[in-house]
């Protein structure tokens, strides 16, 4: 994984950094690629917004961030 994620990113300089990001989002039915609210949403804030337990969320997406392919 590229250093410098922290939870106090927003989503949106989080798909800008991490792009392999954006399917996982997608596929959790997150409305974040596109939603002008993503520069402003930490993961946090999109985790509460959509139902999703944050620390899980953050588990699962620093996965797919520390992928490669």
């Amino acid at each position: 994984m590229k250093p410098g994620f922290d939870t106090d990113m927003t989503m949106d300089e989080i798909m800008r950094e991490w792009p392999q990001a954006i399917p996982f989002i997608l596929r959790h039915h997150m409305l974040c690629v596109g939603c002008p609210i993503a520069s402003f949403h930490t993961l946090a804030d999109a985790a509460r917004e959509h139902g999703m337990d944050e620390a899980t969320l953050g588990r699962e997406l620093r996965a797919v961030m520390a992928r490669t392919d």
